[in-house]
């Protein structure tokens, strides 16, 4: 990624369009225009169909593969903490065992009652019996439940560039400051969410952001915070995700995907338009 010095940066727009300009092309350089390229075409949509559910779903390819990562396979309690509208739901949902038990949580009550639409139209009755659906803020659940869950999704909320890029009221309205709070509101969730798994589970978490302050900028606040005077509470996991888990679902396949310092990253210009995607997954000891 490419950087201007602090001279160069001071005598920049900060908001607006050409602030959002500025800000993510100096952290992406020259690949800032490709990724925009990218941007202005349809993006890597999947049909995602659970045999036996009334109808199908459409997502980011980028997005079942992250969701893919989280291992399941001696998950009995599992957790999508920001499920709403439901596609990673229904990915997890259709990978888990067949005695396990799926919370999908949603804070807000609107996006709560279409999360409850696409648990019952887009999974079978045998399988969305085991899903619960609730309306919580995930922020604050650690404050009434502690290590109760053996995995757990956080796709966090996020400044989502690509959406912003595409709308001329959302880019005209930007400032970083929106980064930063949005950075509040998610170290809140990564944190409860920490709190809420079990030893021995899996947090997988994920945003469809582009800024490092969204992505390894905020794990690297929970390794500060949770690794503290060599006491390695966590280690990170390399993903294996298999397509065999899904192959009834869903024709996908597997994009590349880049590391960074404490995860991993899809970006549409080198994957077929699918994401952007970041992903970290970790092991609690």
């Amino acid at each position: 990624m490419g950087k201007k010095n602090k001279k160069e940066q001071g005598s920049l727009p900060l908001k607006g369009a050409a602030g959002f300009e500025n800000f993510y092309s100096s952290l992406y350089g020259p690949r800032w225009e490709k990724l925009k390229e990218a941007f202005s075409s349809p993006n890597d949509s999947v049909e995602f169909f659970v045999p036996g559910a009334q109808k199908p779903y459409y997502l980011d390819s980028a997005s079942i593969f992250a969701a893919l990562c989280l291992p399941l396979d001696q998950a009995s309690d599992i957790l999508d903490l920001c499920a709403a509208p439901g596609g990673k739901t229904l990915v997890l949902a259709s990978r888990m065992k067949e005695d396990a038990l799926l919370s999908s949580n949603e804070r807000s009550p609107q996006r709560k009652h279409r999360l409850s639409v696409v648990v019952e139209e887009c999974l079978p009755p045998q399988i969305s019996e085991r899903v619960k659906v609730s309306c919580s803020d995930g922020s604050t659940w650690c404050t009434r439940q502690n290590e109760c869950f053996d995995a757990i999704l956080l796709d966090a909320p996020c400044s989502s560039e690509r959406h912003v890029i595409a709308d001329p009221k959302y880019l005209d309205q930007w400032s970083p400051n929106r980064i930063k709070t949005v950075s509040m509101e998610q170290w809140s969730l990564l944190s409860s969410a920490y709190r809420l798994l079990r030893k021995g589970g899996y947090l997988l978490y994920s945003t469809c952001a582009l800024a490092p302050q969204e992505n390894d900028e905020m794990i690297e606040r929970l390794v500060k915070k949770f690794k503290k005077d060599g006491n390695d509470s966590f280690e990170f996991i390399e993903p294996r995700p298999e397509l065999s888990q899904i192959s009834k679902c869903a024709d996908l396949v597997l994009s590349e995907y880049e590391k960074t310092k404490y995860g991993y990253q899809i970006l549409p210009d080198t994957s077929n338009g699918a994401g952007p995607i970041y992903f970290s997954l970790i092991k609690k000891r």
